[in-house]
């Protein structure tokens, strides 16, 4: 009889699992809250494991690439994953086709992220070729109505593709409880889905000093149309033309930065908006985040809202919207200094310029570190997917060991 790798012999080590992670965008070439996720995840897998990333080639050289513990395998040339401020659709494509490469490697465990769709039946069919699990991250529902409102009447052909990538996982793990909420709407409520939340690494913040120059407000995130770091500009314009000039910090890059740069320029308030699309270590952007007022966070859609949780770590109060797909609120509505307004510059212009005065006259008191914060840890999110991988096998319960071991070659 053949003993599977995960099977024991008396007096020896288990083999590890070898995990094959399908995800096109890797920190931290590409920066936002599913890549600081991954990145997170890879330093804090046990010993057991064995992880190698399947992604697109964000470096140079050559196509295999040993990172500290983790593989990287660029399965297709770097691509440009928007067009127009949409996920490019080619892209998706290309990324589906390169994933076929994964049927000559061998692993354990499928696992990849639900973006963008298409690569997730060319991974359903290798891991039934293979007779392995697949398990995909979910960050976000969209739904029919927003893809209606995203695409007009293709959105009916693409609430379909959303719909049936739903259903092709043996396993989904969900960024959020809204988000698993959502799942079950679609995939009724037996559906095989477990909620990891994303973390935040509370010593690291702590240990961060706040960058010497201040600033009233921050944004953090990806410049990408549904972000709407457009409508915080015009609640800046509409402050500076009530007679408070906050200074504004946007971090980040994206599709949307030379729109933001000329709306900045149009509305006469360059001088008090700082574009910040240098950032990429995390603790220069905590540095960013002590050293501001107020994170402003007016996203129309958010499946978590990383950002926003570490804007709260950081003691910065936090405004957001009420936008229905912000999943970011609920993180804000456990905050003892968050502030949720209506989806407009109006309301938000309002908000902030009420907190900043607040702040200014000290009416919002000195900051205490939340202990529901702790709630969210990298090494609980591990633990947690880990299992989901691989149930029965034990996963990492203490940051000493929760590192990964030496990653050998694919056979």
């Amino acid at each position: 009889m053949t003993m599977s790798r995960a099977e024991q012999l008396p007096g020896r080590p288990a083999a590890k699992l070898v995990i094959a992670l399908v995800v096109d965008t890797i920190h931290p070439y590409s920066t936002g809250g599913r890549e600081i996720r991954y990145h997170e995840y890879a330093r804090r897998l046990p010993e057991a494991a064995e992880l190698h990333v399947f992604t697109m080639r964000w470096w140079d050289g050559a196509s295999v690439r040993v990172d500290g513990a983790v593989t990287f395998h660029g399965i297709c040339p770097l691509l440009p994953v928007c067009r127009g401020g949409r996920r490019s659709i080619a892209q998706a494509i290309i990324f589906a086709i390169a994933c076929v490469r994964l049927l000559t490697f061998r692993f354990d465990v499928l696992e990849a992220d639900h973006m963008p769709y298409l690569q997730l039946p060319v991974l359903r069919a290798i891991a039934s070729l293979k007779r392995k699990r697949l398990v995909v991250t979910w960050h976000e529902v969209w739904g029919p109505s927003y893809w209606r409102e995203y695409l007009g009447r293709l959105g009916a052909l693409s609430w379909l593709v959303e719909w049936l990538a739903m259903h092709l996982p043996d396993h989904i793990i969900a960024a959020s409880t809204q988000t698993e909420e959502r799942l079950k709407r679609f995939l009724g409520p037996e559906a095989a889905v477990t909620t990891a939340p994303n973390g935040i690494d509370l010593e690291a913040i702590s240990a961060t000093e706040p960058d010497t120059d201040g600033r009233d407000i921050i944004v953090v995130g990806r410049l990408m149309t549904h972000k709407r770091v457009d409508m915080v500009l015009d609640a800046v314009a509409l402050l500076h033309a009530q007679g408070l000039r906050t200074r504004c910090c946007i971090v980040g890059d994206g599709p949307q930065r030379r729109a933001l740069d000329d709306q900045a320029r149009a509305l006469g308030i360059f001088d008090l908006v700082e574009f910040r699309h240098d950032v990429r270590e995390q603790k220069d952007v905590y540095a960013l985040l002590k050293s501001a007022k107020v994170f402003v966070s007016a996203s129309e859609r958010e499946g978590f809202g990383i950002a926003v949780l570490e804007a709260v770590a950081c003691g910065v109060p936090v405004i957001t919207t009420s936008a229905p797909d912000n999943v970011a609120q609920y993180l804000v509505t456990r905050s003892r200094r968050g502030v949720i307004c209506d989806p407009s510059a109006v309301a938000l212009a309002a908000a902030i310029g009420e907190l900043v005065l607040a702040l200014a006259s000290s009416r919002v008191g000195p900051h205490a570190v939340e202990p529901w914060l702790g709630d969210y840890s990298w090494e609980s999110m591990t633990a947690t997917v880990f299992a989901a991988l691989a149930p029965g096998r034990s996963s990492p319960s203490e940051p000493g060991d929760a590192r990964l071991g030496a990653v050998s070659q694919p056979t």
